[in-house]
């Protein structure tokens, strides 16, 4: 197989894997900052535009953050190593909605 059959197979792979998590909408005309870790303090690794949903694969708690959906310590993991308060995140609940990440 070339280099690039595997590129194609790698990314096909990928898309498949996210779309098996179910993604929930960020709060209306927020822009959300995705962090390295579940803290105000970590990393911002990416920006989401306004109207974006994610994909949640795994939630942990973390610093309490206030937010347009309530007060909260969970953080969704959207990605490897990359983090976004559930306070920005529509999920319909004030609890966990997916598996709690592996520390």
């Amino acid at each position: 197989m070339s280099t690039q059959e595997n590129t194609v197979d790698g990314a096909a792979g990928q898309a498949a894997a996210v779309s098996a998590y179910r993604s929930y909408p960020i709060a209306p005309g927020y822009r959300l900052n995705v962090r390295s870790g579940p803290s105000t303090g970590a990393a911002v690794v990416r920006t989401l535009p306004a109207g974006s949903s994610v994909p949640i694969r795994c939630q942990r708690t973390g610093q309490r953050v206030i937010g347009p959906y309530g007060t909260s310590d969970i953080w969704d993991c959207i990605g490897s190593g990359q983090y976004v308060s559930d306070t920005y995140v529509h999920t319909g609940s004030d609890g966990f909605v997916a598996p709690r990440c592996a520390s």
